[in-house]
């Protein structure tokens, strides 16, 4: 199994959306930013602005097709540019997008992800867990190499599947729109594991 790349990223779920605030299972359904949510990823792009720097400067921005992150990386990037300056451009990678839930999208979220996750059930039509890290794994790979300090803007299942990787807890919600730093341990960089820090922004 491929390990991620032992880079630092920034990470960055999308905003709400209506069917976040409804508590309904999203996936690839491709439902846009509420009003909230593009609030947030104002928010996000002017923290990231004033902040960044408590960490690593954001030098390219890669982000997942599906309206909801797309959107929410083009209005980070506005936020962070410099008066007259351009915004840093938005890369797509198709396979950032979010799990394929299957016949649970669009339902009210349940308890069953721990059993997704252990490969114990997967919804009719969904993508196994299995599948979704090994996909995830590979875009973010893709999206570390490159020059400088990668943003990328993603999913909430997406994420789930990266920290199965990189061997913490894996079914913990990551809130809406709230920057992240992701980091190897320094110590950890020549073993042979590498032990990553979250710190969110904020």
């Amino acid at each position: 199994m491929t390990d991620l790349i032992a880079r630092p990223y920034w990470y960055l779920r999308h905003g709400e959306t209506d069917w976040n605030a409804e508590g309904r299972s999203q996936g690839r359904s491709d439902i846009p930013l509420n009003a909230r949510g593009i609030a947030q990823a104002e928010a996000a792009g002017a923290l990231l602005s004033r902040h960044e720097d408590d960490h690593m400067p954001v030098a390219r921005i890669v982000s997942s097709p599906l309206v909801r992150a797309l959107r929410t990386a083009q209005i980070v990037a506005g936020a962070m540019a410099a008066p007259g300056d351009a915004p840093l451009p938005v890369a797509v990678d198709d396979g950032l997008q979010e799990v394929c839930f299957g016949e649970q999208e669009g339902q009210p979220m349940g308890h069953w992800y721990d059993s997704w996750i252990a490969g114990e059930y997967t919804p009719k039509g969904a993508e196994p867990f299995a599948e979704l890290r090994a996909r995830a794994v590979a875009a973010v790979n893709r999206a570390l190499d490159g020059h400088g300090v990668v943003l990328i803007v993603c999913h909430g299942a997406m994420f789930r599947a990266l920290r199965a990787a990189m061997g913490l807890p894996p079914n913990v919600r990551l809130p809406n729109a709230v920057p992240l730093w992701v980091a190897p341990r320094a110590e950890e960089l020549n073993g042979s594991r590498t032990d990553w820090g979250l710190s969110p922004l904020g």
